[in-house]
């Protein structure tokens, strides 16, 4: 599994979602590296644990992460003597943590159903088809022009890069506006006052993950028996 990102998926996009964009690539390549390694500590209490149970240990470390790095920005945000520039530059980068937490689950996912994350474009298709849930996957099958379920295993891992690419575009536009919408009113609310932050920041990323979880089992279907 390569660590590089090249051609990056933000080109001829426009500011801000260039700059969102560049954002999953390098979410993409800080955490492609790490996925065999994050299925291992899955497994680290049960070597000899299933597919279907690593999965639902992925699920269940992937929203007590995302659950947690939410709520302590949130309440460091809201922590008496912190400005509002310090408090958004916070939120920010945690942000893009989720991001990143967001983008190795999707990889672990995939890599344990069998499908090929060793190209860019099918890296790119599996973390935004399940960042985007619904509207990921209706766009994944109407630009590659097929229907069925578990497009993580009906399109990901079986049509050519070329095709990707095209899905790719389509699905960067919708990334931007409803990932990018989403994450920046969280960043807003993790700075609410009076621990509020917390409770928001907390309760939104769960609600995301809880969502990824979802689409992920839709993208793949059953886990594979071995």
């Amino acid at each position: 599994m390569a660590a590089d990102v090249p051609g990056s998926a933000a080109q001829e996009e426009p500011e801000p979602g260039r700059r969102v964009l560049a954002l999953l690539d390098k979410a993409i390549g800080s955490q492609t590296v790490l996925v065999r390694k994050h299925i291992a500590r899955a497994r680290q209490r049960h070597p000899e644990a299933t597919p279907a149970q690593t999965i639902r240990s992925l699920e269940r470390m992937y929203v007590s992460a995302l659950t947690g790095t939410g709520a302590a920005v949130g309440g460091s945000a809201a922590a008496p003597g912190v400005g509002t520039a310090v408090s958004l530059a916070l939120s920010a980068g945690e942000a893009f943590s989720s991001l990143e937490l967001s983008t190795l689950f999707a990889l672990s996912l995939a890599e344990v159903h069998g499908v090929p994350i060793d190209e860019v474009e099918r890296r790119r298709t599996i973390v935004m088809g399940i960042l985007l849930g619904g509207s990921g996957s209706a766009t994944i099958g109407k630009v590659a022009e097929r229907t069925g379920q578990h497009w993580g295993r009906q399109v990901v891992a079986k049509v050519p890069v070329e095709t990707l690419r095209r899905i790719n575009k389509v699905l960067g536009k919708h990334f931007v506006t409803k990932y990018g919408t989403k994450q920046g009113i969280i960043v807003l609310g993790r700075v609410a006052p009076f621990g509020i932050g917390a409770v928001i920041g907390g309760g939104a990323n769960a609600a995301l993950a809880t969502l990824a979880v979802r689409a992920g089992r839709r993208a793949f279907g059953p886990p594979p028996s071995a």
